[in-house]
């Protein structure tokens, strides 16, 4: 049981760590690097690196999502993105780009994420994911999932990924008609990737509905205000720990069916990914990282999916920097710097060896130490 600190009288918190808070411990046993593996698979769907790529235009096009595919990770697109408002969005990501520090970056995009969704560029985009080959997998939120699915279904996904800040099995409304998760995955013949989540409860009633993977943190980065905002900042050591703890019950429950986790928030090097698969991840989601890729749309400025809210936006904008690379060499490298955001995967890689693990299932056993 995590420590419970009395913050006043009457009222107490649970004390919560962070990636930045732990690090990892080598075991008696190292390995060779060359007989480490990184694959995973989700449902019939199998990866080469537990690379997920958050779904902001930012940093996910059809073609960068396709050319993540082709590397070994899932590309998720976003349907209710620029790439669904607008025909070619290229001239609008090209103006983001350009925007510097004294643009009123969010009122931008507030009103170029003001265009409608249209149904039949949303087919259009999957039919462009799907010419590029690998697995296609898209992003709606709750609440345009009853509006958006059925152009999406039948424009033929493999992967649907359902996405808000904060998703809960329980949603309750008085004025409109809640997205019942269970019934509608069980409706499905494709696997469901549902979150974030932030705690235990909420991990394992996502669970409960069917879902084959469960987004865990709330994409927070330095460029994320949900703090601010909501108030609301979640210690990703903890909660992916705590989701972790949720799927072990999950399996004693059903007698063996198995939940992927994807960490979302708080990874920005190779060490951090390393941790967060240490606490039980079995996939990261990276956001800001592949900003600094050549193939980002956006040509290096970064923004989350809810950066761009009508009414509440959470997210600051980051100006265009230099790319760091391509996309290849911010997965697989070389570096030629030493700060672990250059050859992420070759990173992990070697932190499995370094501690004598050979796939990813086994280092999510990896001992952990809390340093700060």
């Amino acid at each position: 049981m995590r420590d419970v600190v009395e913050i006043g009288l009457g009222k107490t918190a649970q004390r919560g760590y962070h990636l930045d808070d732990i690090a990892i411990v080598p075991s008696r046993r190292t390995r060779d690097v060359d007989d480490v593996s990184t694959s995973w698979q989700l449902d019939a769907y199998p990866f080469g690196i537990p690379c997920v790529g958050h779904p902001s235009d930012a940093t996910m096009s059809p073609a960068s999502a396709v050319r993540l595919g082709q590397l070994g990770g899932l590309g998720v697109l976003n349907v209710e993105g620029l790439w669904t408002r607008y025909e070619n969005p290229t001239k609008v990501l090209d103006e983001l780009a350009s925007l510097d520090e004294e643009a009123r970056a969010t009122k931008r995009l507030q009103e170029v994420y003001a265009e409608p969704i249209r149904p039949d560029l949303i087919a259009e985009r999957v039919r462009e994911l799907r010419a590029g080959g690998g697995t296609v997998a898209v992003r709606v939120s709750p609440q345009h999932t009853l509006a958006l699915a059925p152009v999406i279904l039948d424009a033929g996904v493999d992967i649907l990924v359902i996405q808000g800040t904060i998703v809960s099995a329980e949603h309750v409304s008085t004025t409109d008609e809640p997205l019942n998760l269970k019934e509608f995955i069980a409706d499905l013949d494709l696997p469901v990737i549902v979150g974030g989540c932030t705690d235990y409860k909420t991990a394992l009633h996502l669970m409960r509905t069917g879902a084959a993977g469960v987004i865990v943190g709330i994409g927070g980065d330095e460029w994320s205000t949900t703090e601010s905002v909501l108030g609301i900042r979640v210690p990703m050591a903890s909660a992916i720990a705590d989701a972790a703890a949720a799927r072990r019950d999950y399996l004693d429950e059903t007698g063996g069916r198995y939940v992927h986790l994807i960490a979302d928030g708080d990874i920005q090097t190779s060490g951090d990914i390393a941790k967060a698969i240490g606490c039980g991840a079995d996939a990261v989601m990276l956001g800001e990282p592949l900003s600094l890729c050549e193939e980002a749309p956006a040509g290096g400025a970064w923004w989350h999916s809810a950066a761009s809210h009508p009414s509440l936006p959470r997210g600051a904008f980051e100006v265009a920097g230099e790319p760091l690379g391509s996309m290849e060499e911010l997965l697989f490298g070389p570096a030629d710097e030493a700060d672990g955001q250059l050859n992420l995967f070759g990173g992990l890689r070697r932190a499995m060896a370094k501690c004598g693990y050979r796939d990813l299932k086994e280092f999510q056993k990896v001992g952990l130490v809390l340093d700060r």
